[in-house]
């Protein structure tokens, strides 16, 4: 059957730099894929000018070849908040149409609304990013409206850190190995520490970034969803129900550390700078912004998950811009062993440390061993194993998915209030002043005060 992919907001950045390039690979992998993609959007583009941008996308994804399969695509200028212009747009779709939002959170939610009062095709697929909402209250919202439009198992709400090849891979490292799964608890680990530090600065995303910050950016949704897959129970399969109710267990059970949220998290925002060659104004400075705002460029924020599993287990999250070194990571620090015989000698921080990298993807597992030219002295040494990039972008798994009509890599509507839920508290402590925007240079390592217990 084919399937229309109506991209609405075509002529925006994520479009161009994101679903278009994956949407590429996605064509080239799968050849019987059968699709028919349209653009619409406020810009006043004609079909010349979308199929131009098509082209340049998915020649920068290195598959122009892919374009022939779709080189008859359209473009539609149309206010996507309008009843009557979101009607015009899926009158001839066919059957099995996916309405994908590539447009700011507050302009998809106003599209929704529009869409009660639209006729859709019977196989109608919505597909949101992030965020869902403005707050709790903001998500159950959207969330009521979309059930009126079409029942949740055709709703996607994008979270394309789910579709990452490292972040799958974490399941099977968990689940399939006796030296880790018995492990995997409050009983052995110390602390977790889930880390997006990058060195890309605000790169022309102001009109979102500085509404958004680095906390709702990505620790509100990219970050939550990865503490939701390390803590979770083992979910019987992984199957669409039994992973996002496992998932959603975890969340429900997560929580601002002591409930102190002040103590338990901090926030900064970058000023001029240098990484590598390039010189960066300060953020405030940057084309968009607005200093009153005082957004934040780099946040951490320290959660407990309230099972017998988790119980006194800090879960760091921590992202950044403007940063001197990237680092995108999930840190497991095993806590350290009861005893170590008398004449071993050497500094054991703790009882072993397990690392994924979330790209290029890689794991590690950092040892105590003694040996060498003194067999008694403890020394730490690394064992490794590289990954690869991965098979597909992200962005492949989630059109992949998306067009597959499989939900399970997608945020269900339960998880995303709770993931609001979680944060509201740091949210309103800010808000009142109770935690101080502290300063970085650009290209550093953050604030000089601030030390990660997993650094």
């Amino acid at each position: 059957m084919s399937t229309t992919l109506l991209i609405l907001g075509a002529s925006g950045d994520l479009t161009s730099r994101l679903l278009l390039p994956a949407l590429a690979q996605l064509l080239h992998r799968d050849p019987s894929l059968d699709l028919d993609l349209r653009g619409a959007g406020d810009d006043p583009w004609d079909d010349n000018r979308w199929r131009s941008a098509v082209r340049e996308a998915f020649e920068a994804a290195g598959l122009p070849d892919a374009f022939e399969r779709v080189s008859s695509t359209r473009y539609v200028v149309a206010d996507i908040t309008r009843s009557e212009e979101l009607a015009r747009l899926v009158r001839d779709t066919g059957d099995s149409v996916v309405l994908y939002f590539a447009v700011p959170p507050a302009v998809a939610a106003a599209a929704c609304e529009a869409l009660r009062e639209v006729e859709l095709p019977e196989r109608t697929i919505l597909a949101l990013e992030k965020p869902f909402g403005g707050d709790e209250g903001g998500a159950r919202r959207l969330n009521s409206t979309l059930a009126e439009i079409v029942p949740e198992s055709r709703v996607f709400r994008v979270d394309h850190f789910l579709g990452r090849s490292t972040l799958l891979n974490v399941l099977g490292v968990r689940f399939a190995n006796r030296v880790v799964e018995p492990l995997w608890s409050a009983d052995h680990i110390e602390s977790v520490l889930v880390r997006y530090d990058e060195s890309l600065a605000l790169e022309n995303r102001a009109r979102y970034y500085d509404r958004a910050g680095a906390m709702i950016d990505m620790l509100q949704s990219h970050l939550l969803q990865v503490l939701a897959v390390l803590a979770m129970e083992p979910p019987a399969t992984l199957g669409e129900r039994d992973l996002r109710d496992a998932k959603a267990a975890a969340l429900r059970a997560t929580h601002i550390w002591a409930d102190d949220a002040a103590a338990s998290s901090r926030r900064a925002r970058y000023t001029d700078g240098r990484i590598d060659d390039r010189e960066l104004p300060s953020y405030v400075d940057e084309k968009g912004v607005d200093p009153s705002r005082e957004t934040e460029t780099l946040a951490e924020i320290v959660c407990e998950v309230r099972t017998a599993r988790w119980r006194g287990v800090p879960f760091v999250l921590r992202s950044g811009k403007a940063l001197g070194e990237k680092r995108t990571e999930i840190v497991v620090r095993f806590a350290p062993v009861r005893h170590i015989p008398d004449g071993l000698t050497g500094d054991v921080r703790d009882g072993g440390t397990l690392r994924f990298s979330l790209g290029p993807d890689a794991m590690w597992l950092d040892l105590n061993v003694n040996g060498g030219e003194d067999p008694f002295a403890l020394r730490r040494e690394t064992l490794g194993l590289e990954l690869g990039e991965g098979s597909v972008r992200a962005y492949t798994e989630v059109l992949s998915q998306i067009l597959e009509r499989d939900v399970t890599l997608s945020v269900r509507a339960d998880a995303a209030e709770e993931c609001w839920r979680i944060i509201e508290p740091v949210r309103t402590a800010w808000h009142r002043g109770e935690v101080p925007l502290e300063e970085y240079p650009a290209g550093s390592a953050g604030p000089v005060n601030w030390e990660t217990s997993n650094s």
